[in-house]
């Protein structure tokens, strides 16, 4: 029988039968643990019923991506919610999270939230920021939870309809609130920021799968911090994608856009390259070169 994997829990996974629409309590078979590959949320997995109405996972599909944290596979699209305040908009982790996504083939739409604490001035800024990484391949929502903003919750319910998304992002942003409006009676749990680190507290436990609007949204653990560990530098240029379109300019194809004469990239910041992205693309660069000479 094929099923979807929608929860891991200690040694129990949870599959959602895809004939019979049940919900059905499995362990995995010990060959999982020879080969160095266990399976886990995401996974379309073939189980059996044995003759004491226990099930075993026998078998489990080709992944079309997987990732790591949070841990999960055969993600059709990545929601990334970011606050524009409390806490500050953080290029830096944006941009960390775009490109690793980006490298793992996994399409991005960004969500940023609390939209209503920005003053006039600040949204017109702000703006700004939202067309320019839509207009390399990163559609946005604006959205508050508490006061009228650009997009609606149903926007958002359009973007996940069908699918099987994740949502994560910068800690303290609001994931479980925005969880809680899309299905007010799952009424998950949330947390204050803390003034003192400016982040908030993590307060989902474990990777779930929640049936929402004909798919399945991802409520994972709230982390910060978001490592390189299977890209090298070339991988990293290839995954910012203004960068990648620009370098059929540059002099060298093997450009890595530092100090390399006729970088047709370098000649774009300011104009149609956002130098907070270059910035950003230069500190990620270093942060892969030291890693790798470990």
């Amino acid at each position: 029988m094929r099923a979807l994997i929608i929860s891991h829990q200690k040694e129990l996974y949870y599959l959602y039968n895809l004939e019979t629409k049940e919900t059905v309590p499995a362990k995995a078979r010990g060959k999982f643990r020879l080969i160095g590959t266990n399976p886990k949320v995401g996974d379309y997995v073939e189980y059996r019923m044995m003759d004491d109405n226990t099930a075993y996972i026998v078998d489990v599909e080709e992944r079309h991506n997987d990732l790591i944290r949070p841990n999960i596979a055969n993600v059709d699209q990545a929601l990334l919610l970011f606050s524009v305040k409390h806490p500050d908009f953080n290029t830096n982790l944006l941009d960390r999270f775009l490109a690793i996504r980006t490298f793992n083939n996994i399409p991005c739409v960004i969500i940023y939230t609390k939209w209503d604490l920005l003053n006039e001035e600040e949204a017109k800024a702000m703006q700004k920021i939202c067309e320019y990484y839509q207009s390399i391949g990163y559609p946005y929502l604006a959205y508050s939870t508490k006061a009228p903003s650009p997009h609606t919750i149903e926007d958002i319910k359009v973007v996940i309809k069908g699918k099987i998304s994740v949502i994560t992002g910068q800690s303290g942003v609001g994931k479980s609130s925005l969880i809680n409006c899309l299905v007010p009676h799952l009424n998950i749990k949330t947390a204050e920021i803390s003034y003192a680190l400016g982040r908030g507290k993590h307060t989902t436990r474990h990777v779930e799968l929640i049936p929402m609007y004909n798919g399945w949204v991802a409520d994972t653990p709230g982390f910060g911090i978001v490592d390189f560990d299977s890209m090298n530098e070339m991988d990293l240029a290839h995954s910012f994608v203004e960068f990648f379109e620009a370098s059929a300019n540059c002099r060298f194809n093997s450009c890595l856009h530092q100090d390399e004469p006729g970088c047709a990239v370098k000649e774009k910041v300011g104009t149609s390259i956002l130098p907070s992205r270059y910035e950003n693309y230069l500190l990620f660069l270093e942060e892969i070169s030291k890693l790798r000479k470990w």
